[in-house]
């Protein structure tokens, strides 16, 4: 069964990500007994002493399995939602390991509960069919796959588990801090199953909320095919198709079209999107996450905002806006930054370029300290060359021109 969970992946070396608690220790035990070639990293957040102490009793338990155990740190900058950003950086850190182990994918100890859970806490952020389906099996950050092979069995199962095997693990005190959602969307699981309604019919559920969602992301599919154009890094769509389409595809597709430009995670809160979607249908200029819309003959085109990419810059050769890469004859001390109005006065022939200027003026530049080297969507330097990243879901399946 834990096999059949990982997919294809289970065929390979596998990362595990193991906190030390009950679904995690499972999840190790599960990979071992199964069979599969598998390292282990654990995330030492460093916002609680214990902290330590269980990472390395994840070590001590990983070396009696003759499993190779890694300790990885990530520490608060007290920006935001903290538990979204421990969640978000240890993400980030999980990636880079496996990246540096040679891993493909990496397994997660999500369970049937947490799909329970965080199908509550959603519900009371008014969330949406995307928000209320079912977490993901399978995810992809910074070309790694991440696995919830245990999606379909309850925390209290796998804890019997560990139990009749003698395995103990270790619980996180902040789990029953009310101060945080996702121990509040726990209690009133709790309370729920006595009305009959427990963890299991919660998840099954969101499973119904996500074969939703797959249908409306295949109609969105059907509608970029036939509205949309993917140009120079914008995305052009037809006006008049757009505004005959059904309310939650439109919004689907322009949410999907700025989420690409703006090489976001997430999209825009409702209310905001729903401005961008009015203005969109009224043929005003609109603004958000960084991209703007502009109109003309029956098009509107979506492009990166020069001001949300103005201070940005990176070696030439690197991931420039997340989007971007641009090659060319010689790279060496180069750096990548937006044209600007200052590069785009010294490309003489930018206006024979097929991009408007919005677009110029956001787009990927090689420059020299001060001194404009190449600005590929404009014409200007010979040999240079500006990718970008193709766009997924939705519109993987809008054709590209030029």
């Amino acid at each position: 069964m834990f096999r059949r969970g990982l997919g294809p992946a289970g065929k390979e070396a596998l990362g595990l990500a193991v906190s030390g608690g009950g679904d995690s220790l499972a999840l190790l035990h599960l990979a071992v007994e199964a069979g599969c070639t598998v390292a282990v990293a654990t995330v030492d957040h460093g916002l609680r002493p214990e902290a330590a102490d269980e990472a390395a009793a994840v070590g001590a338990a990983c070396a009696a399995l003759s499993v190779p155990h890694d300790i990885l740190h990530w520490r608060w900058d007290g920006q935001g939602n903290l538990q979204d950003a421990a969640r978000r950086g240890r993400i980030a850190a999980l990636a880079a390991w496996a990246q540096g182990r040679g891993l493909r994918a990496v397994a997660l100890g999500h369970t049937q509960d947490d799909i329970a859970e965080t199908f509550l806490m959603r519900l009371a952020r008014d969330a949406g069919v995307d928000g209320l389906a079912a977490m993901a099996a399978r995810r992809e950050v910074d070309g790694i796959a991440f696995l919830r092979p245990l999606l379909g069995v309850g925390r209290a199962e796998l804890r019997g588990w560990l139990l009749q095997r003698g395995v103990s693990w270790a619980d996180d005190p902040s789990n029953d801090d009310p101060r945080f959602d996702r121990v509040r969307a726990r209690r009133a699981l709790a309370a729920m199953a006595d009305a009959g309604v427990d963890g299991a019919a919660i998840a099954a559920l969101a499973g119904k909320m996500a074969e939703v969602r797959a249908a409306l992301e295949a109609t969105t599919a059907e509608a970029a095919a036939r509205l949309v154009r993917i140009d120079g890094g914008d995305v052009i769509l037809d006006t008049q198709g757009l505004a005959a389409l059904p309310a939650e595809i439109r919004r689907r597709l322009l949410l999907a079209a700025v989420m690409w430009i703006a090489s976001a995670e997430y999209g825009p809160r409702g209310a905001e999107m729903e401005r961008f979607v009015a203005a969109a249908l009224e043929g005003r200029v609109a603004t958000l996450a960084g991209c703007r819309t502009s109109h003309a003959r029956g098009r509107m085109r979506i492009t990166r905002e020069v001001r949300a990419v103005a201070g940005l810059s990176c070696p030439v050769g690197a991931l420039w806006d997340r989007r971007w890469r641009v090659s060319g004859p010689d790279s060496n001390g180069l750096t990548l930054r937006a044209l600007g109005e200052a590069g785009l006065a010294a490309c003489p022939d930018w206006r024979a370029a097929p991009y408007p200027r919005t677009t110029l003026l956001a787009s990927p530049a090689v420059w020299d300290a001060g001194v404009l080297v190449a600005a590929p969507l404009a014409g200007f330097g010979a040999g240079w060359v500006a990718q970008c990243q193709p766009p997924r879901g939705p519109l993987a399946a809008a054709p590209l021109s030029h």
